[in-house]
């Protein structure tokens, strides 16, 4: 260990973030490897540690020979100032080296907010923060993960993007790197060959040109870039690596427990919703992988808590068979099974029955709209029956507390829609009297709502975001429909919500406006910590640039959106046969029961959709 670090450490809240050691880990010989790559998450080792997608793609690096994969998290802000005392890089957690001496800086972006850090990591490794100023081949900096689908407003920074599902991806990109370290290649080349393998976004071999009012005009692809850039996907994921033997952290995390993936996808086809759309087409694990594969990762970390993972949990077909396989192994040793997002209109005893054998979870639900209209205006198909029947079969059962997440802002969304929600939370505390078995502990009822963000690749990609002082006016009237001490009204606060609606509908143009923040200081900006409004617009004025034209702009169907170039399967022409039936309050059906023809099953190359 370094001595400035073992200085520093006593200093410092939770020092067994930055020490590295845990059990797991992966260590090599770096004279035996060609490559080392820095695998860069943009927020703290608890936030890190936690993502199963980073330790998927940390085990899939590591498993090419010639390669080794460290991991790289942000200090916090004690740690962070400590470093610059002493004049500490930023370093790899498993061989303490500091990232000047790796050939790869790979980010896993999941979030917008997290831009700024993204920018701080490379400064602290010591690189030119913009590509262009990188003109060697190494280090090469890249970037994945769900925020890359709208790339531009990190087009300078980083050298190339990986859209999609990275198992693959990733190790083909390495691959070629390889090659290109070998043979000698320049960095031109080596991006000119890299945007040839499928799902590479290279942003320099593109030229975009706007219109005087500011949108953009064209995007031209040049040196044999692809017009459009298709993300890639895993078709089998029972074959795709799953790490049974995940690194166990040396401090408590968000999520201590062993994740298991169930399936990609979802069935549903929320409009407001980016993430059932960018992860089609469904694709899901047998139950008998999965029970192998959480036994053997349970066995292996001493985890005492599996939770089952999916953008809607409850829709996997097989999870009664999936839970009694489980529950064989985890229930003699108290192992807690968890299943986050359940839906209203699927929650059965049976599957109550089986979670609360070893401990009850709480019982948290999306119901994203205040009435039945709006719900069928952005096709979130749960009724206000289906909410109760599922409230008075978890009251029946024993729980006593309940968690109704909500958005405000959503297209077509009245005063009257958000006064519905006071009044579901009034009838579900009715429910609690009706058919709770042990009324003594009384009850709670949390009622949350955030603001909703158009994101790009989902039919509302073209909305408007509602301005900050009517989503607090709407705040407000909410706050004065609730009259019961037993519910709980929390609300996500809506500045983070403008910064984050202008960067997910971002173009290059942007660049600049992320440099400036990050001079004045910006980073974790996911934290409140650290999150500085103002900051953020006065950046966007010294630019010429408005959060209006970005966030509460309705853009025309016709308008190219600055993320064109990337295709996520999902044809344009549903996702606007989509929005025009919010305005209609038609609602599409499941791809269970119907397929909707959405695209994506082109990108199975002869598999087939789980929906």
């Amino acid at each position: 260990m370094d001595k400035r670090l073992e200085r520093i450490l006593p200093r410092v809240q939770k020092p067994a973030r930055y020490t590295g050691g845990e059990y797991n880990q992966i260590i090599k010989d770096k004279q035996k490897v060609d490559l080392r790559v820095a695998f860069c998450f943009p927020d703290t080792y608890e936030i890190g540690m936690s993502n199963l997608g980073m330790s998927i793609l940390y085990h899939t690096m590591n498993s090419l020979p010639y390669v080794w994969c460290e991991r790289v998290f942000a200090p916090w802000g004690d740690m962070y100032e400590e470093m610059k005392k002493a004049e500490l890089p930023l370093y790899a957690l498993e061989s303490g080296d500091s990232l000047d001496q790796f050939d790869v800086l790979a980010f896993s972006i999941g979030y917008e907010m997290a831009y700024t850090t993204v920018l701080d990591m490379i400064d602290q490794a010591g690189l030119p923060l913009r590509s262009a100023e990188r003109t060697a081949l190494l280090p090469l900096v890249f970037a994945g993960g769900s925020a890359a689908v709208n790339a531009e407003p990190m087009a300078d920074f980083l050298d190339l993007f990986v859209i999609g599902e990275g198992e693959e991806m990733n190790n083909d990109l390495l691959a070629l790197l390889h090659t290109a370290k070998t043979e000698g290649w320049d960095k031109p080349e080596f991006l000119r060959r890299a945007a040839q393998i499928g799902g590479v976004y290279v942003p320099s071999l593109y030229d975009i040109a706007y219109h005087p009012d500011g949108t953009v005009a064209s995007i031209t692809p040049r040196d044999g870039a692809p017009e459009r850039v298709t993300k890639r996907i895993v078709v089998d994921l029972d074959s795709a690596p799953y790490p049974v033997n995940p690194v166990v952290p040396s401090t408590e995390v968000v999520h201590d427990r062993v994740n298991l993936e169930l399936f990609r996808g979802c069935v549903r086809g929320c409009r407001f919703c980016q993430a059932g759309y960018i992860y089609r087409p469904i694709r899901a694990k047998k139950p008998e992988t999965l029970v192998k594969q959480g036994i053997e990762a349970l066995k292996n970390t001493g985890h005492e808590d599996v939770t089952l993972l999916s953008l809607s949990t409850s829709d996997y077909r097989p999870l009664p068979a999936l839970c009694d396989g489980l529950l064989d192994y985890c229930e003699s040793r108290s192992i807690g099974l968890s299943l986050p997002s359940l839906r209203a209109d699927n929650f059965s005893m049976e599957i109550m029955e089986k979670l609360q054998k070893v401990r009850k979870s709480g019982l948290t639900f999306a119901v994203e709209g205040g009435s039945q209209r709006l719900r069928d205006a952005i096709n979130k198909n749960v009724t206000e029956g289906d909410l109760l029947h599922t409230c008075a079969i978890a009251f029946a059962g024993g729980w006593n507390s309940v968690k109704l997440y909500y958005m405000l802002g959503l297209p077509t969304e009245t005063d009257e829609d958000i006064v519905g929600i006071a009044d579901m939370a009034g009838r579900i505390l009715h429910c609690w009297r009706e058919n709770a078995k042990n009324k003594n502990r009384g009850v709670k009822i949390t009622v949350s709502t955030s603001c909703f963000i158009p994101k790009p690749h989902s039919p509302f990609q073209w909305e408007p975001q509602i301005t900050r002082e009517e989503y607090l006016r709407r705040v407000n009237l909410l706050r004065a429909s609730i009259n019961s001490r037993s519910v709980v009204y929390n609300w996500h606060d809506a500045d983070t919500s403008v910064v984050e609606a202008v960067l997910s509908r971002g173009d290059r143009r942007l660049g600049p406006v992320l440099e400036e923040v990050w001079k004045n200081g910006g980073r974790l900006e996911a934290w409140s910590d650290y999150f500085r409004f103002d900051r953020w617009m006065n950046a966007l004025d010294k630019f010429g640039l408005t959060a209006a034209f970005y966030a509460e702009r309705e853009r025309s169907v016709e308008e190219v959106l600055p993320w064109d170039m990337i295709d996520v399967g999902v044809r344009k022409a549903h996702l606007v046969k989509e929005r025009e039936r919010c305005y209609s309050s038609t609602l599409s059906p499941d791809c269970r029961h119907q397929c909707s023809a959405c695209g994506a099953l082109r990108l199975m190359e002869g598999g087939k959709c789980d929906g």
